[in-house]
């Protein structure tokens, strides 16, 4: 069988299960690989691509040890370091981001999880914006319990993100202060919440190939909905700050054969945009669904909400 004729496959309903042989990803030709890629992507997605924003409600002072973080009280970066925004601070931003056409807007925050006084100003945050943005809700505040997940729920949020960052096998590499044990059972309290769940992780940070493929298979078997692929842009501070940066052609194959096994989730562009064409055309071509957007990224923002949609108009695709 050949890359072309296992497209097929799933289009008519084949899917990838842990156990496969899924060294087919690793052989084909890259673009026979991306083209049946988009293949499914234009299948069970279509041509509407989905836009999501961000803000940093919180930032620094984080006590894990993530080795990619700049918000990492373990690590030595000038990380900008706030607490919890204002309430007026937020809805602004949400509104811009609204008119701009923007489908979602979240609040992603510092730390092992948001708690106390500081949950209590997100929800009353969502609150307003339930009322006053004409835009879906997500949010991202780690590692909160059923109840938290529960009024996130009764007061808007219909997406939490929370990424498994990276295989099983390499997690330890990345992160010692939590496991991926917490961060699977956290993305299935979210889906027994009935919310929708987005998780992916980051590339290029020293992992394998095969390390790769474990976490596309691992997110699949969640049955996520959404998946962001960040690319490491090192930081200076952080252990990784040396680490060399990945080709397009990694990424774009990377981002290929996330689409081959989760074909009916949106394939999220995150960071690292800046190193593929035109800001991620090429990935738009590769499988990809989705993507942040807009100035508030945790790292240097790439495109803004309106070049990202002429980018995507350009292409025949719709917001």
């Amino acid at each position: 069988m050949n890359i072309s004729e296992l497209a097929d496959e799933i289009i008519e309903e084949r899917r990838i299960k842990r156990g496969d042989d899924l060294s087919i990803f690793l052989t084909s030709d890259l673009n026979d690989l991306c083209e049946g890629a988009d293949r499914i992507r234009a299948h069970f997605i279509g041509n509407k691509v989905d836009l999501c924003s961000i803000i940093n409600g919180r930032s620094g002072r984080c006590p894990e040890d993530c080795k990619y973080c700049a918000q990492s009280v373990h690590n030595h970066t000038d990380c900008e370091v706030y607490d919890f925004l204002d309430e007026e601070k937020i809805i602004e931003l949400c509104n811009v981001n609204a008119k701009e056409g923007v489908h979602r807007f979240s609040i992603v925050t510092a730390g092992k999880a948001l708690t106390g006084s500081e949950f209590d100003k997100a929800i009353a945050a969502y609150d307003t914006m339930r009322e006053s943005c004409d835009i879906e809700l997500c949010a991202s505040m780690g590692f909160l319990t059923k109840e938290q997940l529960h009024r996130l729920h009764e007061a808007g949020v219909t997406s939490y993100h929370h990424n498994i960052e990276t295989s099983k096998r390499n997690f330890p590499n990345i992160c010692t202060t939590h496991t991926y044990e917490q961060k699977m059972e956290t993305l299935r309290m979210v889906k027994d919440e009935g919310m929708y769940v987005c998780s992916g992780g980051i590339i290029g940070m020293g992992e394998t190939w095969e390390d790769r493929l474990d976490m596309a298979i691992s997110l699949s078997e969640v049955q996520v909905d959404s998946i962001p692929i960040n690319v490491l842009m090192p930081i200076k501070g952080t252990p990784l700050e040396n680490q060399k940066m990945l080709s397009e052609d990694e990424i774009l194959r990377t981002i290929a054969f996330f689409r081959y096994i989760n074909p009916t989730a949106h394939i999220r562009l995150a960071a690292g945009r800046a190193l593929l064409t035109n800001d991620g055309e090429s990935a738009f071509k590769s499988g990809a669904s989705a993507t942040i957007t807009g100035n508030m990224l945790t790292t240097v923002a790439c495109a803004t909400i309106r070049s990202d949609i002429e980018m995507i108009k350009n292409m025949g695709r719709s917001v």
